[in-house]
């Protein structure tokens, strides 16, 4: 998608500045040569690169300064300050760089500035990588491993036909029909090809060979590997209920789900969501947003209450019944027809389409089948290696350690993902990157978007400041007086202070952040 603004803003560059409107760890967004551009001062010394994130176009001038870089205040994505290389996922573009002197009491950009070399591959590097699995992990593990100067061989397999996507897009515009297909792909074909990176799309890895050091695939063929990633990702829960033949049935988690989707939407005109998820929540708004008729089942109470609480849920509830959504919550599905949805309370639901999300299950098969140990998914260590030497995972399988519990966690969110296989990549390269990045994941509802930084499995108190109707307001999830996790509505620079916070155990400020409004 396009990632420039419609027109640009603040001072030329190019003519300058005077020095004292940029004060040390500020920034300031304008322009040079046509192109919006961020400059920054920190430590003395002076930054300019592109003001736009590479990822959905954020604007990095009102995001947060760490050291030597900026964090893009939509999705967190983060860039060096001195090359303009995107440094932290989702963002896998850098933006531009620009040479800039200060001089006589003015700051002046002089032109573009080439760009980094890339780096030496590291010594001892292994002669091939296989990463099994093509969604966010996988990818941008693939990406780092180029990235950080690997030559050696590269072989990504994918159980779908697509090249990997941007699949948070799927429940998001794609699917309400506000993003053009062109936009999904993370890469083109041909990047993998002049990036030379193995694409097996369509196959199906059955097994792991870990003493031979081979991946099996459906049909036989092998593919042998020094360092292997496991990034196979989760698949959709299945509805154990009647169901009655040729019923418009739907799971969405592939492009190929979602463009069924929108397929069936378009001949139909009454859609029943099962589940009231973040998956089904933003599947009902964007059916909303194609003029469908929504009505929602789900057993709980109140929306998301286990994740985000009363407060949130019952408010996210509200915004999706003002956009014209019918809830029936504390119901459940007894059967499915060809034209209606039986519920246990009687009721029959009028359904040209039903889409059904009640939560996903990891895919673990193959890394059971190398050996590696297991709880609640597969356990990793800080560098994203399982109980298997040479073998890693990463994405929604993988159980990694969470610094702030003490206790294993499984996160299933799309930056997370990213993260963890961009760390795997530099840990196979044997450059010891531990991870500890702080989870984060966002959703929108018909433009109301909530952020969520942290994880708490389960949480014992929950406290809001703010108003989430007047769409500024900060929710800390505490457990054993611990604070585990913030959701923010409106406030993109608080969610990155509360990151940084948790990455610094810096309690007093994630405190202040929760309670001071």
């Amino acid at each position: 998608m396009s990632n420039e603004p419609s027109e640009l803003s603040g001072p030329d560059f190019t003519a300058g500045i005077s020095a004292s409107d940029l004060a040390d760890g500020a920034m300031l967004a304008g322009h040079a040569e046509g192109e919006a551009v961020l400059l920054a001062r920190q430590g003395g010394r002076l930054y300019a690169i592109g003001a736009t994130c590479t990822h959905y176009g954020g604007p990095l001038a009102e995001g947060l300064l760490g050291d030597g870089t900026v964090h893009c205040p939509w999705h967190h994505a983060c860039f060096d300050l001195a090359t303009g290389r995107a440094v932290g996922a989702p963002a896998l573009n850098p933006v531009s760089c620009w040479q800039v002197e200060e001089r006589n009491g003015r700051i002046r950009i002089t032109g573009r500035r080439d760009a980094p070399t890339p780096p030496r591959e590291p010594s001892g590097a292994p002669e091939s990588i296989v990463i099994v699995g093509a969604g966010a992990a996988g990818n941008a593990a693939a990406e780092e491993l180029r990235n950080q100067g690997y030559t050696g061989s590269i072989t990504m397999i994918g159980m779908e036909d697509d090249v990997p996507y941007d699949r948070p897009n799927l429940s998001k515009d794609y699917l309400a029909g506000n993003a053009p297909e062109e936009w999904i792909p993370l890469r083109t074909p041909e990047f993998y090809a002049e990036h030379n990176i193995t694409l097996r799309l369509g196959a199906m890895a059955e097994r792991v060979d870990a003493a031979a050091r081979r991946v099996v695939l459906r049909g036989g063929d092998t593919i042998s590997y020094d360092r292997l990633l496991l990034a196979t990702g989760a698949e959709p829960i299945r509805m154990q209920i009647p169901t009655e033949e040729g019923a418009p049935v739907f799971y969405l988690r592939s492009l190929a789900d979602c463009r069924a989707i929108i397929e069936a939407a378009r001949e139909g005109s009454r859609a029943v969501v099962i589940g009231a998820s973040f998956i089904g929540l933003e599947v009902a708004a964007a059916l909303r947003t194609r003029k469908l008729s929504v009505q929602v089942v789900a057993p709980e109470a109140v929306p998301f209450e286990r994740v985000l609480g009363r407060d949130v849920g019952t408010f996210l509830r509200g915004v999706h019944e003002q956009n014209g959504v019918e809830f029936h919550l504390e119901s459940k599905v007894e059967r499915i027809s060809r034209a209606s949805v039986h519920l246990d309370n009687g009721a029959d639901l009028a359904a040209d389409l039903v889409v059904v999300g009640i939560g996903v299950r990891p895919r673990t098969a193959l890394a059971e089948s190398a050996g590696a140990a297991m709880d609640k998914g597969v356990i990793v260590n800080e560098r994203m290696e399982t109980s298997v030497p040479g073998i890693y995972a990463a994405g929604d399988i993988a159980r990694v350690p969470n610094g702030r519990t003490g206790r294993p966690m499984r996160v299933e969110h799309w930056v997370v993902a990213e993260r963890q296989g961009q760390s795997a990549a530099r840990n196979m390269l044997g450059l010891d990157s531990p991870f500890g990045d702080v989870p984060f994941f966002w959703s929108t509802h018909y433009g109301t978007t909530v952020s969520y930084t942290g994880h708490a499995d389960t949480w014992d108190k929950a406290e809001l400041s703010g108003s989430l109707e007047d769409g500024s307001a900060t929710v800390g999830y505490w457990s054993d007086g611990k604070l585990l996790a913030v959701a923010t509505l409106g406030r993109d620079l608080d969610a990155l202070r509360a990151e940084r916070a948790m990455a610094e155990d810096d309690e007093a400020t994630l405190e202040r952040l929760v309670r001071s409004r």
